[in-house]
């Protein structure tokens, strides 16, 4: 990999990593703040937005190759987050202060701090098994954390596509579905997409967690 690139890599991600800290600040600031559950969408929601549309540049450092993943996985681990966030709470204030959009906020601050910090590391060369541990191993929880919160919500949303039926029309209007049949096709489909990720971070982890030792060769 180029000088130019691993720069651009360590700035990207550290920028993240800054956002996703101060996003999580908010979160929690909003339970302080308000001493309920209720208000973290109105505390970080815009911030929130902001981070995680910059994330999409991820499936294009993966199509062009700096990155080794490809662009298949950030595309299914942001194709929820962005509908939720973009298609849902940002236009939906009914569901704005639910429990749920806090509990899945913190899940998903705690996964890219982790993550964007892990990689930050690697671009400066530091090998730190705890935090090689903890990228690695965090997520069994709080993937699945924020998934629920994700397919929940958008079911919460569902009486308001369905009332509204002519959402987007312009895109649906070439499409032999409305918006609402969108999303229920969502919620069939997602976590069958989610597992895909899943089951590669539970790959990665073997890999990265429990290496098999290379055994010199007897002459």
């Amino acid at each position: 990999m180029s000088e130019i690139s691993i720069l651009y890599l360590f700035s990207y991600n550290s920028l993240q990593a800054f956002g996703w800290a101060i996003s999580l600040f908010k979160v929690l600031s909003s339970l302080l703040a308000t001493k309920s559950f209720h208000a973290a969408y109105a505390f970080a929601g815009e911030q929130l937005r902001i981070f995680q549309g910059l994330a999409l540049l991820e499936i294009i450092h993966g199509a062009i190759g700096i990155v080794p993943n490809g662009p298949f996985l950030p595309l299914v681990q942001l194709a929820g987050r962005i509908h939720c966030l973009h298609a849902t709470l940002c236009i939906i204030d009914e569901i704005q202060d639910s429990p749920i959009v806090f509990v899945m906020f913190v899940a998903w601050c705690l996964t890219e701090i982790i993550r964007y910090v892990y990689y930050v590391a690697n671009c400066v060369g530091i090998d730190s098994p705890l935090l090689t541990y903890i990228r690695y191993s965090a997520f069994i929880v709080l993937y699945p954390i924020g998934v629920a919160g994700e397919i929940w919500l958008t079911y919460l949303a569902l009486p308001y596509y369905k009332k509204n039926n002519n959402m987007y029309p312009d895109f649906f209007a070439h499409l032999p579905l409305s918006y609402y049949g969108f999303a229920l096709y969502m919620l069939v489909t997602y976590p069958a997409g989610w597992l895909v990720l899943y089951g590669h971070m539970l790959k990665q982890r073997r890999l990265k967690l429990f290496k098999k030792p290379h055994l010199k060769k007897e002459n």
